[in-house]
């Protein structure tokens, strides 16, 4: 068995409205403006911490956050809400700026901060409206999505393993190769024809592989063998099953469950390229909307909004249990032996063989299933995991989830949304007669409807 862990036009007239406009800004930072004349009269919104149900984190996953990453309890709970807060500004200022934009960050013990970086200094004035801090680069971050991406297909090409890892660090507004070899880094550079000024290379010691050996977090064993862990009980239709990593199992193989009884039978496996697959199991097994905890406690599921870099982020795995750290980079590019996968989160989490296909989340908000990485929970590692929402969408899955559409049917509004779809950052929509467009990656659910979450659409 492998040792194998398992978004150009300018919009300078929506930045204007954006600033007359804007709703609750980052908690912490600079509490809430008004929305104009109509706020004193109109409900007011819910707050992107009210929509992401930073509130419904129970304990065990603040405990978590408190060992790793050096917090106590009020700290852990105000980094949830002022992160929930930071996605939904920064999802706004990526509308606004068009394709200045180049990326965002939070950073600080409690997420305190927002820095939006863009290629115009004419949008600092935009930027800092909203209560971020500007960073004015060189380089978009659609060029630096365009230059990881034929690295990519030169490394597809040349099938090296000495530099395994490529993501846009948007702190630096580079993107990094990390080599064990630095001419290994040269070489896939040059085969690319990706100019120098866009790129930084790193030595690294990290060879990530995946790591091998219904609640998410849960083990399960594929064809009496190899063990993995359960990412998100999901359902299609009325199939229930869950999401986990593809490398665990191609379609077909069967499982059964962390107590050796039968369970189910991969449906739809994809690794490499990227590392998802689905499971779905027999009547015996019931998806519940939650993650397996410390101490075996439930951490409740509402949904899959994309957390943003520096968002503090808890793992799941039936090797190490609970472990935290923080997103580093997204939309990371990594060789494992076995192939390149592409997509994938990078994060400051450790893990273990065993724990592949287990479950990542930041709050209460479902983000991926182990992938893979390197080190260990004694020393340190990093690792990868495969975000939810393209594996949601490439299978047409829905995330099982306890929010407050309890499962019902969204009121009718008329218009092309729809619960279950899966949105990214740009996507628009119609609903109730008005158009909106997509701030943040979710999948949506009833309870959800663009005008009921602000965090999430911006009516256009």
């Amino acid at each position: 068995m492998s040792p194998m862990l398992r978004r150009h036009t300018r919009a300078r007239a929506a930045g204007a409205a954006l600033v007359a406009t804007a709703g609750l800004l980052v908690a912490g930072l600079s509490g809430s403006a008004s929305a104009g004349p109509a706020a004193a009269t109109s409900p007011t919104p819910a707050s992107a911490a009210e929509t992401l149900r930073t509130d419904a984190v129970p304990p065990a996953l603040l405990k978590s956050m408190e060992r790793d990453l050096g917090l106590d309890r009020q700290q852990a709970e105000r980094r949830l809400a002022n992160e929930a807060e930071a996605g939904a500004t920064a999802g706004r200022l990526r509308a606004a700026l068009g394709s200045d934009f180049a990326g965002a960050w939070v950073r600080g013990a409690e997420s305190g901060t927002l820095t939006v970086a863009t290629t115009d200094a004419r949008d600092v004035r935009t930027i800092e409206a909203q209560g971020a801090e500007a960073d004015v680069v060189r380089h978009s971050l659609a060029d630096l999505d365009a230059a990881r991406a034929r690295l990519d297909r030169a490394a597809a090409r040349t099938g090296t393993t000495d530099a395994p890892v490529r993501y846009v660090d948007v702190r630096t507004n580079k993107v990094v190769v990390q080599a064990v070899r630095t001419s290994a880094a040269r070489a896939l550079v040059s085969a690319a024809g990706v100019d120098a000024s866009l790129l930084r290379i790193e030595k690294s010691a990290e060879r990530p592989r995946p790591f091998y050996d219904l609640r998410g977090g849960e083990a399960y064993y594929i064809n009496n063998s190899g063990r993995c862990s359960i990412g998100f009980p999901v359902t299609k239709g009325t199939q229930q099953g869950y999401a986990t990593a593809g490398h665990c199992g191609r379609a077909g193989a069967s499982t059964s469950g962390h107590n050796r009884v039968a369970q189910g039978t991969f449906q739809g496996s994809t690794f490499p390229g990227r590392d998802m697959a689905w499971v779905a199991t027999n009547t015996n097994w019931t998806a519940t909307p939650y993650v397996k905890g410390a101490g075996g406690q439930n951490v409740q599921v509402t949904g899959s909004t994309q957390a943003p870099v520096g968002s503090s982020v808890c793992r799941s795995g039936s090797t190490t249990g609970w472990h935290c750290g923080v997103i580093q980079q997204l939309n990371t590019s990594v060789t494992y032996p076995e192939g390149t996968i592409t997509g994938v989160t990078r994060t400051s989490v450790c893990a273990e063989p065993g724990d592949s296909g287990g479950s990542y989340i930041s709050g209460s908000q479902a983000q991926g299933v182990t992938s893979g990485g390197s080190g260990n929970c004694s020393s340190g590692g990093t690792t990868y995991f495969q975000p939810i929402n393209p594996l949601l969408q490439t299978y047409g899955l829905t995330l099982k989830t306890n929010g407050d559409g309890g499962g019902e049917e969204p009121p009718p509004g008329g218009g092309t949304w729809s619960a279950g779809t899966v949105y990214q950052p740009g996507d628009t929509v119609t609903y109730g007669g008005a158009t909106y467009r997509c701030l943040q990656s979710h999948q949506a659910q009833a309870g959800w409807e663009p005008p009921n979450v602000p965090a999430l659409w911006q009516r256009v």
